[in-house]
């Protein structure tokens, strides 16, 4: 069998505390009642479909993560609630250490295949196709709860909804209800403050959440960098290794909700300055350069359920705006380099400012019986513009007399260009017996720089038993071509390509979970997808190391999620996952590499004395695989222990918390940048940090 041990035992769904009392169907005793007095709180998600369904009955494998979850694992970035979440793995970008959200084995260098949303809205760059090159992070005190769909979601929310869906929902005024302030301090120098209100003013509801945080970072070694290969050529001592990563930034984060009647209007500013290089752009170890990064986002949302008795609409507004900045030049390599003909370093300061606007409908039809019909369209417009450059040296990497500003010739970094596109999508939910459910839907984008594409769907959900639900699911997906793997012309090493063909993803998976009783529920479930057209730089046969983006990566891969939640008494809860991955190069019938093939995560939430709560969670990470053409042995596997002890209404209102991460100060690494090795010994994860944290309710 291709897929050895899938079933062997059966782990999880988790859930919690957010009640599924929706019946999309008007509760007439179809697939979707729940008996809630035997069953428990049931979580729901809306991200699978457009409607509000029960995690479990929900057309897409899907994990909701809710405030009180964040709290109990003690987490303070989106990163670490994401690690959480079987078959995902966060790993890191040699680019500042960027996030990389790897589902079920699905990875590359700066992972544009993982959709991000921020309540529904993609915050995708155009200039690589994910998040940012200047992420730094994302804190949580905004944040009301995480889905994440594993696996395709193309035909809903379009394009780079390839390997998985990952939206993050922000607060409302229900869910502050009042004025709340904190602060957090510890390991790395780290300090942090917030303050969160809510509250209704003249009808508006109105929700605010400002944060700040600064740090020096984690300043775990490398030993040896890019520089260090360079100086064994050029018989020079410029290497700045063996010496710490600089992971060092400031953040805020601030966010606005306003509700009235039918219309919600939302903002949110991250701000990001004072931002560490990490390992170095180029794999050589830079202590003094800084980027920094300005994104602005704001939507209008106008919805009507009740339009006539069976149509209700939706109509939605939004803008992105986004910067690149450098504020201390960048070390592409160190002072020293190249037999000294640089005496200053080689230094390029690469910035660009971008912005985006989509427009979107949709309805929702229920006239038809056992069916909600859902159309809609949309269009999108994004521009790259104001690309700036200034560096010392010349296409050829001969140097120039000085720092020279490249803006507007044919030597900056990237062409400034624009893209739009539009998209129609239909959607029937179709419950075409009491326990089964039929979701089928399509939807076609049409971009102005590579053309068309058109991305099916479908969900057979069977609710088997009062508490035993099956699923057969089938999905198509797309990932864009980024506007640098489509344009970039004055790249030294990497060239784009004007021909490019999105890359596609075919997935099936068969999912099944049981509700033994409202204290124990499992799932599990298998799943097999086919890639086409993955975007690959490929030598150009030049004679020089200059390479260009190519359409001719296949690959396939197949494993299995498993996952329970049992509260044995009200004051314990036990989760667990497990998860087991392969994604092959069907060319080369090896293992992608980059990715762990197996996890494990566990937690438990204890409150041992009222108020009092002790909360643990283990994370064990398999060894991952080396990229063909990458001699080095895989990645070690690590195990990490995180423990947060929490006491709640101390006094009037007050909360204090302890968090220990990495209690027992393991090494972890993740896999650097190959099959061209800059940093042999691969990238220096953080090692046990501390953080107390108070909290007072006004």
């Amino acid at each position: 069998s291709p897929i050895p041990g899938l079933l062997a035992f059966s782990i999880a769904l988790a859930s919690g505390s957010v009640v599924a009392n929706d019946d999309p169907f008007g509760g007439d005793g179809g697939l979707w009642d729940i008996p809630l007095e035997e069953l428990g709180h049931v979580r729901v998600t809306s991200i699978a479909s457009g409607t509000q369904t029960p995690l479990d009955k929900a057309a897409a494998v899907a994990t909701v993560i809710t405030e009180d979850d964040i709290i109990a694992m003690g987490a303070t970035d989106l990163d670490e609630i994401l690690e959480t979440v079987p078959g995902l793995h966060v790993g890191r970008s040699d680019q500042g250490y960027s996030p990389k959200y790897n589902i079920r084995g699905i990875t590359s260098s700066y992972n544009p295949q993982t959709l991000v949303l921020i309540n529904g809205i993609p915050i995708t760059s155009m200039f690589i196709g994910n998040r940012s090159q200047v992420w730094a992070g994302m804190p949580v005190k905004s944040i009301a709860r995480v889905e994440v769909i594993r696996g395709p979601g193309s035909a809903l929310y379009g394009a780079d909804a390839f390997s998985g869906v990952i939206n993050i929902v922000t607060k409302t005024s229900n869910n502050i209800n009042g004025t709340k302030a904190g602060a957090r301090a510890g390991s790395f120098d780290t300090q942090a403050g917030w303050v969160e209100h809510g509250g209704s003013y003249s009808g508006f509801d109105i929700g605010f959440t400002f944060e700040y945080e600064t740090t020096d970072g984690q300043r775990e070694r490398i030993q040896q960098d890019f520089q260090t290969g360079l100086d064994a050529a050029f018989m020079t001592n410029a290497s700045l290794a063996p010496g710490a990563v600089n992971t060092m930034k400031d953040m805020i984060e601030t966010r606005l909700d306003v509700a009235y009647d039918n219309s919600r209007f939302r903002a949110g500013y991250q701000g990001r300055s004072n931002i560490g290089t990490a390992p170095g752009i180029s794999q050589a170890l830079d202590p003094s350069g800084r980027f920094a990064s300005q994104r602005f986002n704001a939507d209008y949302t106008y919805t009507l359920n009740d339009l006539t008795p069976n149509w209700g609409i939706e109509g939605r507004l939004s803008y992105y705006r986004g910067t690149q900045e450098v504020e201390d030049n960048i070390l592409v390599l160190p002072p020293g380099t190249f037999g000294g003909a640089y005496p200053n370093g080689l230094i390029g300061n690469p910035e660009l400012k971008e912005e985006n606007a989509r427009i979107d409908f949709s309805g929702a039809y229920r006239g038809f019986s056992k069916h909600i019909v859902r159309l809609g369209t949309g269009g999108y417009w994004g521009d790259i513009f104001e690309v700036k450059e200034s560096k010392n040296f010349n296409p050829d990497l001969s140097p120039k007399p000085g720092l020279e500003d490249v803006s507007g010739t044919s030597e900056v970094f990237l062409p400034e260009k624009d893209r739009t596109s539009y998209h129609f999508f239909a959607q029937d939910e179709w419950q075409f017996a009491d326990n089964w459910q039929l979701t089928s839907g399509v939807r076609y984008d049409h971009y102005s720089d590579f053309g068309d594409t058109t991305n099916p769907r479908l969900a057979l959900v069977w609710a088997t038993t009062d508490s035993i639900t099956t699923k057969l699911l089938y999905g198509r997906a797309f990932r864009a071509p980024s506007i640098a793997e489509l344009f970039a012309s004055s790249n030294p090493v990497a060239l784009g390509n004007p021909d490019l063909k999105p890359e596609t993803i075919d997935s099936f998976e068969f999912a099944f979970a049981h509700q033994l009783s409202s204290k124990w529920r499992y799932s599990a479930n298998i799943f097999y997808y086919e890639i086409d057209d993955y975007i690959t730089f490929v030598d150009t046969g030049t004679g020089t190391q200059q390479q260009q983006a190519q359409n001719i990566g296949e690959r396939t891969g197949y494993g299995t999620e498993l996952e329970t939640d049992y509260k044995p008494i009200n004051t314990l809860r036990l989760l667990a996952n497990y998860s087991y991955q392969k994604s092959e190069d069907d060319k080369t019938k090896t293992d992608v590499g980059e990715a762990p093939n197996h996890q494990i995560y566990g937690r438990s939430e204890w409150e041992f004395i009222t108020r009092w709560h002790f909360d643990a969670q283990v994370n064990w990470v398999g060894e991952q695989k080396r990229v063909v053409g990458d001699s080095r042995t895989p990645v070690n596997d690590y195990t990490t222990v995180d423990l947060t002890l929490r006491q709640f209404n101390v006094v009037n209102d007050l909360d204090i918390s302890l968090s220990i991460r990495n209690m027992f100060d393991r090494s972890v690494y993740e896999p650097s940048l190959s099959p061209g090795v800059n940093i042999p010994g691969d990238y220096p994860m953080a090692g046990r940090s501390i953080y107390g944290e108070i909290a007072f309710q006004f």
